[in-house]
C-alpha cells in the first residue's frame, strides 16, 4: 500500500441494486456496474466502495449475509465479480468490499446448524436463557427499534441477540473460531484482488457483558459494546493477519464515536482502521434521534466540521451514503438552488482534509425520493419506525412526513442515467420507485453541459489531484457564522482560501474575508465583495 494512499484516494460508493440493471429484472447487478466503469473512471475517482453483493435473503438489502463466499444471484456470478475486479483494475480503480461481521443472516449455514443443536455453531452466536420467571435476558435496545432478543426456534426459554433485524443474529466474538472464520473470509476476497474493506458497524461487534444497561431513550445497553477493548484487539489482529499481508486498507463505520474513540480506532500506531466514518456532522438536523428532523443547524454543522478537521488527523469526508437522506434535500433553501448547492458540496468535500467519498448520484445532484405513501417504501427500518409512530399522538400525514425526511430509501432510489423510462436504470420494473425528477436530473443531460453539476464535480476532483495542498495541507479554520464558512488549506508556504455561503440568500463578506487573490474555482462566473446563494470560491491569496 502506498504511504500516502489515504491522501491520493477518491472513493465512489455504489449501491449495487440501485446502480444499473443489465438484465431487466429491476435490480442492479455486477454486469451493470461493469457497463458503467468508463463513466466512473471519467469522474476521476480511483476506488469503488461496493455495498454488499454476497448471497443474502435480502431482509436488510444484503446486510444480512447467508454466504460470505458467494455472490447474490440477482447480482450475477463469481465470474462476473472477477471480471469487475479485472476491468476496474485496467482503469486504475480498486474495489473495496463491504465487510459485515457484527451479524450474519439467520439463513447462514452457521445459524442453521446452531438451530439444529450443534454446540460448535451455537457458540458462534450469542444465545442465552431468559430471565427467571420469564422474560428476555436483558433490557437492551435495538438499532431497528425492535426487541433485540428473539426466541430460539424449538426452545422454550432461549433467545439469541440481534442488535439489528431479528433475521440478523449477532456473532459471538468471544469465540476464537469466529475470528478464524472471518479471517478466512477476508483472505478469500483479498486473494481475488479487492483493495480493502468498509467495515459495517465495526465498533459494536464485541460485547463485554450482557448485563442490563443504563436506561436510555434509545439503545439501552450500548455502554457494554461500544468501542470495547475486545473490539480494538480484534481489529489489530485483522490488520496484522489479513490487511497488511495484502497491502489492503479498511475504513470503519463507527457509531456514536466521539473524537477520542475515533482517534483510538484510526491511530496509525495502534494498527486498527485507516479511517472512520463518524456521524456527528450528519446529526445537525435531528432532535434527539435521527427519525425526528428539524431544520439543519448550519452553524452547528460548521462548528462540527471544524471540530473534526482540527481534532482528528485524518477524516473520511462524506455527506451522503446508502443510509443517509440526500444532503441537498437537507440543506434549507437548496431545493430552489439545487445546482448551485450541489456544486458547493463538491467544493466542500474536495477541499476538506481527508479522503473524499462520493455517493452514486451525488455527482449529478440527486435528491430525496418522492414517495407518496408507505407502499412505495421498502426499507425495513422505515416500516419499523412508522409502526412505532402509530403509538404517538401524530396524524397519518405527520407520521409519513417523518419517514419521507428520514428513510434510508431516500438515498437508494435508482441511479438516474437518462430522462427516459425508469431513468435508464432498468428495462423492467424497478425494485424501488424511480424519482420523478429524473427527466431533469440525469447523467445523459449532464454530460452535455460544460457548466453542469457533473462537470463541476469532475473539475473539483481534478483540482484536488493537481494541488498537493488540498491533499496534504493543514486545515486552518477562519470563519463560521451559520451563513459563511471559511478555512485555509496550507502546505509548504502555499495557501488556499475556501469560502462557502451555505444559505439561499446573497451575503456580504466580513472584512477579515475580503482577501485579494486569484479565484482558482467557483460555482459562479461573476464575483464581487459578497457571495451569491450557495456560492463556493477557492482563492489563492496574493
Amino acid at each position: 500500500m502506498p504511504k500516502n494512499f489515504k491522501n491520493d484516494t477518491v472513493v465512489y460508493q455504489i449501491y449495487p441494486r440501485s446502480f444499473c440493471d443489465s438484465d431487466g429484472d429491476g435490480f442492479g447487478d455486477i454486469p451493470g456496474i461493469i457497463s458503467k466503469l468508463d463513466y466512473i473512471a471519467s469522474l476521476g475517482v480511483n476506488t469503488i466502495w461496493l455495498s454488499p453483493v454476497y448471497k443474502s435473503p435480502d431482509d436488510d438489502n444484503g446486510y444480512d449475509i447467508s454466504d460470505y463466499k458467494a455472490i447474490q444471484p440477482r447480482f450475477g456470478t463469481m465470474d462476473d465479480f472477477d471480471r469487475l475486479i479485472a476491468e476496474a483494475k485496467a482503469r486504475g480503480i480498486g474495489i473495496v468490499m463491504d465487510l459485515v461481521i457484527n451479524h450474519t443472516s439467520d439463513e447462514h449455514e452457521w445459524f442453521k446448524r446452531a438451530l439444529q443443536g450443534e454446540e460448535k455453531y451455537r457458540n458462534y452466536y450469542i444465545i442465552r436463557e431468559g430471565k427467571r420467571g420469564g422474560g428476555i435476558p436483558n433490557n437492551w435496545g435495538n438499532f431497528f427499534a425492535e426487541c433485540p432478543w428473539a426466541k430460539l426456534e424449538g426452545s422454550e426459554n432461549e433467545y439469541y441477540l440481534h442488535l439489528f433485524s431479528k433475521k440478523q443474529p449477532d456473532l459471538n466474538w468471544h469465540n476464537p473460531d469466529v475470528l478464524a472464520e472471518i479471517e478466512d473470509i477476508m483472505r478469500f476476497w483479498l486473494e481475488r484482488g479487492v483493495a480493502g474493506f468498509r467495515c459495517d458497524v465495526i465498533n459494536v461487534i464485541y460485547k463485554n457483558t450482557l448485563d442490563d444497561g443504563k436506561p436510555r431513550l434509545i439503545l439501552t445497553g450500548q455502554e457494554h459494546y461500544l468501542s470495547t477493548e475486545g473490539c480494538h484487539e480484534i481489529l489489530r489482529k485483522l490488520r496484522e493477519r489479513c490487511l497488511e499481508p495484502y497491502a489492503a486498507w479498511a475504513v470503519g463505520e463507527t457509531v456514536f464515536v466521539d473524537l477520542e474513540r475515533a482517534r483510538d480506532l484510526s491511530d496509525e500506531a495502534r494498527g486498527e482502521l485507516d479511517m472512520v466514518f463518524a456521524f456527528e456532522h450528519m446529526e445537525c438536523d435531528q432532535v434527539i434521534v435521527k427519525w425526528f428532523k428539524c431544520g439543519l443547524n448550519r452553524k452547528k454543522l460548521m462548528k462540527t466540521l471544524t471540530k473534526w478537521q482540527t481534532g482528528l488527523d485524518w477524516n473520511a469526508v462524506y455527506f451522503e451514503n446508502h443510509d443517509q437522506p440526500r444532503f441537498i434535500s437537507r440543506l434549507p433553501g437548496a431545493q430552489k438552488y439545487r445546482e448551485e448547492a450541489s456544486k458547493m458540496m463538491a467544493g466542500l468535500i474536495m477541499t476538506l482534509r481527508g479522503t473524499p467519498y462520493v455517493y452514486e448520484g451525488q455527482e449529478i445532484g440527486m435528491t430525496n425520493g418522492d414517495f407518496k405513501d408507505m407502499s412505495e417504501v421498502v426499507d425495513i427500518e422505515s416500516h419499523n419506525i412508522y409502526a412505532i409512530a402509530k403509538k404517538l399522538p401524530l396524524t397519518n400525514k405527520a407520521r409519513f412526513k417523518m419517514i419521507t425526511l428520514t428513510s434510508r430509501d431516500n438515498a437508494r432510489t435508482p441511479m438516474q442515467w437518462t430522462a427516459g423510462e425508469n431513468a435508464g436504470f432498468t428495462a423492467g420494473i424497478p425494485w424501488l420507485k424511480v424519482n420523478g425528477n429524473h427527466t431533469e436530473v440525469n447523467v445523459e443531460s449532464e454530460q452535455k453541459r460544460d457548466g453542469g453539476v457533473l462537470a463541476f464535480w469532475k473539475r473539483m476532483i481534478v483540482l484536488r489531484k493537481e494541488h498537493p495542498v488540498l491533499k496534504d495541507g493543514k486545515f486552518i479554520p477562519l470563519y463560521e457564522d451559520g451563513r459563511i464558512y471559511a478555512y485555509i488549506r496550507e502546505l509548504d508556504g502555499e495557501r488556499l482560501l475556501a469560502l462557502f455561503n451555505m444559505t439561499a440568500k446573497a451575503v456580504k463578506l466580513p472584512k477579515k474575508l475580503r482577501i485579494d487573490g486569484e479565484v482558482i474555482v467557483s460555482n459562479y462566473t461573476e464575483h464581487d465583495d459578497g457571495l451569491m446563494p450557495f456560492e463556493f470560491e477557492l482563492i489563492k491569496p496574493s
